[in-house]
Order: C-alpha cells, then structure tokens, then sequence
C-alpha cells in the first residue's frame, strides 16, 4: 500500500517490517518520532530510557538474547551513548542492532551542530543516510541485513528535513525471524584487553569488507544527466536539493551508505566528468574521503560549513539561475519562541531574578528563562551539567558564591544525567543549592512520559521515582517542595537553602500547563480602571498579558488562571 509518512515514520515502519522486537531511546528532537510511531505496534515492544548511554546499552543486550534491536537519539545524545557505541563495535552483535542518530543541521531545536558522521568513522561503525521517507523505510530494512550480515550494529543517520517531512512510501508485511540462541562467548562479548586485541583487527577488516559491499550497493547509485561538464556527488536531503536545483542536467553519484565510502565508484565517476563538486550540510566529511583517494574536487570552497543548505544555494554556487521569493507588502512582527502562558517555570525564574543569583542553566523549555524579559540564566551547556557546574562554580569561587548561585533542572534531564552531578555535590560536600522544575513530564520533545512520572511510553501505569526520596538517598539532608505558582513562599524557600551551610535540593512542582489533564481555574480578567499602567505584570514575559493604551489587556484564549500575574499587581487590576 502506498501512503505519506514522515521520515521518522517511515524508520519505523521500517523497523516494524524488519522484524525488530525491542525498542530503546531516549526522546529528541528530531528523532523523538521515530520511537512514538514504532510504539504503535503491539509486535513491538518500546520504551523510553533514562538517558542515550542506557538506551543503547539495553538495545545491545536484547541483540546479544538474539531479538533484532533499536535505539534512536538525536545527534547530542549519541554523544552520551559513544561509550557502549565504540566498544559494540569490537563486540559486534548477535541479532541485528540499528542505532538512529538525528542530526540538526541549523539548530532547529538544538544547542550546537553537530555532524554525527564522524562518529561512524571513529568508531568504525557502518552509517546509511536516507533522503526521503521511502529510503527511510527501506534502509532501516536493509540495515539489519547489514549488521546480522557483517557482525556489526549500523547507524542510520537521519536528518531534520528527512525526519520531519513528508514522502510517498509502500508499506510491506512484518517478516520478524526467529530468534537467534545465545550462546556464552567470551572472547566475542567480554571487552578486557586480552580479548579486545584480537578483535580490532576483526574491525579493520570488517570495514574493508563493508567498503568493497558499498561498491556495487544500490543504495550508492549513479544517475546520468546531460552536462558532463560537473559532476556532482551528494546524499541525504542534500540530494533533494540538488535534484530540485537542476533535475537530469548534471550526473549524480547519491551515496546511501555513508561509512564507510565506495572508492572506485568514486573514482570512476570523477573520471566521467570534467570537475566533481560536492554538495554537503556541515563539514566537509565526503570532500575529505575524495581527497583522501587524490581525487581533485570542489565542496566547502563553495557551500558553507554553517546552517543548512538550500535549492537557491546550490543553484547560485554551481552558476544556475536564482529564482527570486516573493516578499510580503508588510513586514511580520519577530515571534522569538517564549514560555507557554501558565508555565510553572515562569514565576521561579522571575523569583530567582528578583534575588539577583547566579542561575546556572540546563537543556529543556526552562532555558526559555535566559531571554528577555527574565533573562535568569547563565549558563546552558548540555544535559545535566547544571548541576555537575554548579558544583564547580561553588567550589571555584567559596564564600563568594555561597548563597548567591543555584542549578535549575527539569525533572526528565535530571534523571537523565542530573542526579550523578548531585552525587558528587553530596560526595564532595559543596554548599549548593539545586531547583529541580518538575513539570511531571519531558516537555520540550512534545509531552514525553518520564520515570518521575508513572507511566511508561504506552502510557500504562508504572514505577514512579520520587524525587525526594531519591534526592535523600544520595545524600542530600535538605529537600523541600513548593508550588512556583506561589512566588511569596518559593522566595522564602529558597532565601532559606541558600543560607543554609549544607546542599540542598528544591523541587518547584507544578504539571505543565499544556498537559490535557491539568484542569484550569479560568482566564484572570484586567480591569482597565484600577490599572495604572505601571507594566511590572510584564516582567514575567506571559504571551496571554499585552498593553492597549497604556493599560495592561489579558488574552482570554490564551490565559489559564495560574495568577501570578496577580501576585504582581498592587492595584488589583488582575484579579
């Protein structure tokens, strides 16, 4: 049957039809759809995990019992799983493993880019790259014949524009093959040096096997076109741009397997043509394996090494004519992404803004804190290092920083790198105060269940970590909770672990305003006499509050009642 899928659906339908049983991730985007969809499938069993490393190390040892296995992050996040993903690659697999790795070419959604490629060549690990939903199905496909076939787990490197748009595929039946036995081995599955010497030499000729497959593989193909004065060699979304800039005019060598690279297709192809350009988001990865062969060739001269690429680029650098945009009779005001009205995180950032500390940052929607007109943030580097800085910082800069700085983390990026930072804060005893927002969700990803939540991704009850408990039993003496939606208590409560001698844990808990359970109190109403227009309910930054004529106006469409705003106004014009 043939039918529209995002890329990401595409993958797992994929996965669906290749017989995978056991599912692992950890949710990003944009790879987050991917495990949503594969959960779909009763055959299939999902989960999500507390964080990358967990994921594929779950997925690796559901290889190892001999059921085809996969595990999807976003680019960030196979940086928190390379520590099992460079020794699986020594290991090889039992049934076929799949690792789906999202790149974020432009930093849609994102802290840095990064261009997961290198990461199969450094750990010598087999990469294919889709570049529409119909390669996205049929390479999660191929893969498993790929990592059962070479003994190896293989990547697929997924991209914003593939993940997150929409192509024609034909969908096929689940053929899900028996299961493998396990079989004890310890020279194939213990990693101690006497074992792991024999098997690097495994690797190096499994990659020249896998580089002579790529050869002739269909998924590197070559199309002809009708100018043989360049040649273009290119993959992924970037092929879409190509073929859309000059549809049959140039020949194409569309590489579907990544890593390792075909050489002789790539030197024969050079040779048909009179110059090779490669057209490529982000570094420079095939232009270098080209010049790596001696093979003269044009790429990052011409297109940047910045942001994604486009059909207008691609047709400018390589001489086509531009087509001009349309533009718009009047200009559209800037919509910078903010909080949601009602957003628990809001009030405390505004708390901690008005007692001037030091806000040490992490990765969720609470960075929204850092922009204006909270500007209560500053740090943010990645997940869980709020709280591992915070230690830092505190030791770093002693009675200087003591009851002046804090660490904020949500409640899913805390149990997925967070609380080994507070670990080491209770073990090394540094005078620290952590926030914890728990919104009892993922929020960022799109409302992704957690382990401090009590359901697991299908939605079915299960065990739910208590924070407080937890914060205890790692050696925090001083928990307390509180209601952000309570400015005046939060203030207090958190003027007090400040002054406190010893680390401390604060749990801001109020569910995201946005969950469809959450029951609302209704829109707070503005009375435009008592205003006096002083505009400090605008300092919380809410989209639902806006002023018309020197008086403060709430959105009633978008308001939930959470009254903080309230809190704020000494006229009694909220109410």
């Amino acid at each position: 049957m043939k039918t529209l899928m995002l890329g990401n659906e595409a993958v797992a339908r994929g996965l669906y039809e290749a017989g995978c049983s056991f599912v692992s991730s950890y949710p990003g985007t944009p790879s987050t759809e991917i495990t949503e969809c594969v959960a779909k499938y009763d055959e299939v069993y999902a989960e999500w995990a507390p964080n990358e490393k967990v994921a594929l190390e779950a997925a690796f040892g559901a290889s190892v019992r001999g059921k085809r296995s996969f595990c999807a992050m976003k680019h960030v996040g196979l940086n928190v799983a390379a520590d099992p993903l460079f020794t699986i690659s020594y290991t090889g697999v039992n049934a076929g493993l799949v690792i789906a790795v999202a790149d974020d070419a432009g930093m849609h959604s994102s802290q840095n880019e990064q261009d997961s490629r290198h990461y199969a060549r450094a750990a010598k690990i087999p990469m294919l790259e889709p570049s529409d939903s119909a390669e996205s199905l049929a390479f999660a496909k191929l893969a498993y014949e790929l990592s059962e076939q070479f003994d190896t787990a293989v990547l697929i490197k997924m991209c914003t524009r593939v993940s997150h748009s929409q192509s024609v595929v034909e969908t096929g039946e689940r053929v899900e093959p028996a299961q493998k036995p396990y079989e004890k081995n310890p020279a194939k599955y213990i990693m101690m040096p006497a074992y792991a010497k024999k098997k690097h030499p495994v690797v190096e000729e499994r990659t020249k096997a896998l580089t002579a497959w790529a050869e002739t593989a269909w998924i590197n193909r070559i199309e002809t076109g009708s100018d043989q004065s360049c040649g273009i060699l290119t993959s992924s979304t970037c092929y879409q741009y190509v073929k859309e800039a000059f549809g049959d005019q140039y020949p194409i060598l569309k590489l579907g397997m990544i890593w390792p690279m075909p050489e002789q297709k790539i030197r024969d192809f050079a040779a048909t043509v009179d110059k090779l350009v490669v057209v490529e988001e982000l570094d420079g990865f095939i232009e270098t394996h080209c010049r790596s062969l001696g093979i003269p060739v044009s790429g990052k001269d011409l297109f940047t090494e910045i942001g994604e690429l486009s059909q207008n680029l691609v047709k400018e650098k390589l001489g086509g004519a531009v087509q001009a945009g349309e533009t718009l009779a009047e200009d559209i005001p800037a919509r910078p992404p903010v909080m949601c009205a009602g957003c628990p995180h809001r009030s405390l950032f505004y708390v901690l803004k008005r007692l001037n500390v030091t806000v040490l940052g992490d990765i969720g929607c609470y960075t929204l804190g850092a922009v204006a007109p909270l500007n209560a943030i500053d740090t943010t580097i990645c997940m869980g290092a709020s709280v591992s800085g915070l230690h830092g910082f505190v030791k770093a800069g002693g009675e200087e920083c003591a009851g002046k700085t804090v660490a904020v983390i949500g409640d899913s990026t805390f149990i997925h790198s967070g609380v080994t930072g507070l670990i080491n804060i209770a073990y090394n005893e540094s005078n620290s105060t952590v926030i914890i927002l728990d919104n009892s969700i993922t929020g960022m990803t799109g409302h992704q269940q957690n382990p401090t939540t009590g359901y697991n991704l299908k939605g079915d009850p299960c065990t739910k970590i208590d924070l407080e408990s937890l914060c205890h039993a790692v050696g925090i003496k001083r928990v307390k909770v509180v209601d952000p939606y309570d400015m005046e208590t939060c203030q207090a409560v958190i003027k007090e672990e400040l002054a406190a001698d010893e680390p401390s844990v604060v749990i801001s808990r109020r569910p995201c305003a946005l969950l469809k359970y959450v029951k609302h109190p209704g829109a707070i109403c503005s009375d435009p006499e008592k205003c006096k227009g002083c505009k400090a309910c605008m300092n919380i930054g809410c989209p639902a509050i806006s002023m018309v004529d020197g008086k403060a106006v709430i959105d009633e469409t978008l308001c939930v009642g959470c009254g903080v705003c309230e809190q704020l106004c000494k006229f009694g014009a909220l109410a």
